[in-house]
């Protein structure tokens, strides 16, 4: 059973978590890796070093956008090529996140809580869209 007063609020906690993350992540290929280190990163895995700038601008807009509650869910849809290539490249590095170059299970993770907010909605506190408790009474009454 769905606790529809709570709901909005924990839909609001989730999306919160997933743009802060999404901007921690871009921060730190800016600030740590620097924007040439990740693209040279991307060439050693035989992905294009182009993608560099665009995944990088897509953790910022997406990241904003989803702290914001501005069109998260298609944020959140938007953002899983980029959680699904960070699965594809930590795969063979096995299951934990803390083994060398890091696991798969952190981005596996993240792809799954992207796809429960494209599932859920905005929540509450979002700048646009309606909070889900309103998108479900709309939907409980349409049918």
């Amino acid at each position: 059973m769905i606790d529809n007063r709570l709901a909005p609020y924990g839909a609001f906690a989730l999306r919160v978590a997933l743009g802060v993350m999404f901007l921690a992540h871009a921060y730190l290929k800016i600030s740590v890796f620097t924007p040439a280190g990740f693209a040279g990163f991307l060439g050693q895995i035989g992905l294009p070093t182009a993608l560099a700038w665009p995944i990088i601008l897509a953790e910022i807009v997406g990241g904003l956008a989803l702290i914001a509650g501005f069109h998260a869910r298609i944020a959140a849809v938007a953002l899983l090529p980029v959680l699904l290539g960070a699965l594809f490249v930590h795969a063979p590095n096995g299951w934990l996140f803390t083994a060398p170059n890091g696991g798969w299970e952190y981005p596996a993770f993240l792809a799954v809580a992207a796809l429960a907010q494209a599932l859920i909605g905005e929540g509450a506190f979002a700048v646009s869209g309606r909070s889900s408790e309103a998108q479900g009474r709309t939907a409980s009454s349409a049918a």
